[in-house]
């Protein structure tokens, strides 16, 4: 599989966006926005639901956007032997403060291994100002 483009199918944003019902994602207002050939992209509102005390978006929220983005990008293009991928470690660092608006999280792989995987994640603002860039390493578990 080429790490320049590791989609090598079709998904619906319909779809993609339905398997988050019930879930963090759908509490945090996280939508998909967009596949592209070596990306997945979403948004999350900066809210109520995803800032801190203080007014500004919580760094939880930033990791929870990063870690979704990751890992659903890490799903669609592992192994079609029925294997899964799981998140093994996360990495963030918040480079910006967010109170309001839409921020937009872009999902690239940087490793895409048999046993692990390994996506940049990074999180604007409307203005294209990096918010958070984060890390994920996923490990592929093969089907039992």
């Amino acid at each position: 599989m080429s790490i320049a483009q590791p989609f090598q199918k079709q998904f619906a944003l319909d779809v993609l966006n339905a398997r988050s019902q019930n879930t963090l994602s759908a509490v945090l207002g996280i939508a998909i926005s967009e596949v592209g050939a070596d990306f997945l992209r979403g948004t999350m509102p900066v809210d109520a639901r995803t800032k801190q005390p203080f007014g500004l978006l919580h760094g939880g929220a930033s990791v929870a956007l990063a870690e979704t983005l990751g890992s659903l990008a890490g799903w669609l293009c592992r192994p079609e032997d029925g294997s899964m991928v799981v998140g093994i470690d996360i990495n963030a660092n918040h480079t910006h403060a967010e109170r309001s608006g839409i921020v937009t999280g872009t999902a690239r792989p940087l490793h895409l291994g048999q046993s692990t995987q390994v996506w940049e994640i990074r999180i604007e603002n409307a203005q294209q100002d990096l918010v958070c860039i984060a890390r994920l390493t996923l490990a592929v578990v093969a089907a039992k």
